[in-house]
Order: structure tokens, then sequence, then C-alpha cells
């Protein structure tokens, strides 16, 4: 499973904001060490746990329909066909570090996919999503109001390059003979199922929108709000009344914004402060934004 001397966890084949990768070493030693008879992952993102822990199954869930899709695509495909049509679209669109050109060909396929299908055999558009996010600004994902993909290309920056490669080929065979089932549904839903279904002999592990300081994916268009916050912690108490651990990764304070709700509600449990700054994850911010300290932490009923 290793994949440097820094960090021995098999990385997600893409980059997602807020993805807890780097934070591995950290955070898994705070789970519980045994293997699991189902793993809950609400608001799994880029996928980087499931296939870093043991259990006999697995449930992750993420909102973010197209970025599901296409994790159950490469998992399932076989990977040296689905490597071979990334590679056919690298060489159709001429794509490259400079090629803005390309990308911008590439996305306006991916927009307008559901059209051109109905008139050509096309490579399927998971394939060309992954092939378009590693190209894309620093390898991020964000889509307009309208559900088309927007993310600017990464000039000088970004490709399918030797390292994704390896990443993409690692994650695939680390999970394609898991049973494991990528959910797009809502998470209150997904608490539904665990209070009705899940066992103490089961791990949860979420990893919301951020409240305090939101740097993640979901509230682009303002999709995280204090009613969602309110709901999640709600849904966490009830599972802890049924004793089945979870791990719950936030941040109390970022951008000098306090989560007072989450303060509040953390209280009752156990908070272990985690380091990491989010200065690389938003191109958007200055200098001065990138120096602010962000209150990182993993709470348990453990």
């Amino acid at each position: 499973m290793a994949t440097s001397s820094k960090n021995p966890y098999i990385k997600s084949p893409i980059s997602y904001t807020g993805g807890k990768y780097k934070l591995l070493p950290q955070i898994l030693p705070l789970f519980p060490q045994r293997d699991f008879r189902v793993f809950w992952e609400g608001f799994s993102g880029g996928c980087n746990l499931a296939q870093n822990v043991n259990a006999q199954s697995y449930i992750c869930c993420d909102i973010l329909k197209p970025l599901q899709d296409m994790l159950t695509k490469i998992k399932n495909s076989d990977i040296e066909y689905f490597i071979k049509c990334v590679d056919g679209l690298v060489n159709h669109y001429d794509l490259s570090k400079t090629n803005v050109e390309g990308f911008m060909k590439l996305r306006s396929l991916y927009n307008y996919y559901d059209t051109l299908s109905q008139q050509n055999n096309l490579i399927p558009k998971e394939i060309i999503f992954y092939t378009l996010i590693c190209y894309s600004f620093n390898n991020q994902i964000r889509f307009n109001s309208k559900g088309d993909y927007n993310m600017p290309f990464g000039k000088n920056r970004s490709s399918f390059n030797p390292t994704l490669r390896s990443s993409l080929i690692r994650w695939h065979d680390s999970l394609k003979d898991k049973n494991i089932i990528f959910s797009t549904r809502d998470f209150r839903y997904t608490f539904e199922h665990i209070l009705n279904k899940g066992s103490t002999k089961d791990f949860c592990y979420f990893d919301p929108p951020y409240l305090a300081g939101s740097v993640a994916t979901y509230n682009e268009q303002g999709g995280w709000k204090e009613q969602d916050e309110k709901d999640l912690l709600s849904c966490l108490t009830e599972i802890n009344k049924k004793h089945i651990p979870f791990a719950l990764s936030n941040v109390l304070s970022h951008k000098g914004e306090d989560n007072q709700l989450l303060i509040d509600w953390s209280k009752d449990y156990n908070i272990h402060y985690i380091n990491q700054s989010y200065a690389n994850c938003n191109y958007h911010k200055n200098m001065s934004d990138k120096e602010e300290v962000t209150v990182e932490v993993l709470i348990t009923n453990y």
C-alpha cells in the first residue's frame, strides 16, 4: 500500500477541495484499530478514506453525481481500457500544460455530451470528466448554476502526468474487489440508514462542508447553510445514542470566523486537533489570507 515514505496511504485518483489525503497520517491512527462491518463515509468527495480502512462493505456518499459516477466507473472499469481512453483524448485534443484551446474543446464536449451522445459513439462521459479534471486548474472540480463544468485551464500546471497515472491505477486496484457503493443521497437519508441498519461494529466518518469560512465545493453556490449544520449535528447526536462510533472532520475556526454551533456541540465529545492549513486550496485568496490560522479538528464519540 505504500505510496511514499512520508505518507504510506493510498491516494484518491483526483484532487478535491478539502480532501484529507495529506491528513491521513494524523486522522487514521485516531480511528478504532479494528476491521469494521460497514464503513459509512458521508461527504466522501474524492474518496481518500475507503481504500485505507478495512471493512466488509463500504458506503460512500456525496451529492455530486458526476463525481460519484466517475469514481464508480474507475472502480468497475478495466483500468487498461480506461487509461487507453484517457490517452486517446489527450492525443485527439493535443492536451498539454499550454494548450488552452484543446482544453476548452474537451470542456465543451463534456458539457454538451448528453446531446452529442445521441449522434456519436463517444468515449464514456465519466472518462472525459476524469481527463478534464487532469488538465483543470489544480485538478479541481467546479460547476456553475446551470450544471456546466466551468473550472479554468491549469496552464503550466496540470496534465495527465505519471503521478496521476500511478494514483489512478493504485486507487482502482485497491477498490476493484471491495464491496463499495458510491451513493448520491443527501446526508440526512444516509443518517436514516445508519440509524435503521447501523451496528456498533460499524464506523462512520463525516467530512462535511465547513460552515466557518468554507473552502468546500458544496459552497460554490452557497449550498451549505446553518440549518444543514444543525441537522448534521443533530443526526450525529442520534448516532451516538445508538453507540455507533463516529468521527467528524471539521474546523472550529477559519479566516477569523468561529463555528459556534460546532464549538458548543463538541463539548460533549472528544476533540483531537489536526495540524493543517488550506493555504494552497483556493486561488482567490491573497497572501495575507493564506497566513491565517485554521483550527481543524477530528471530533469522536469514543
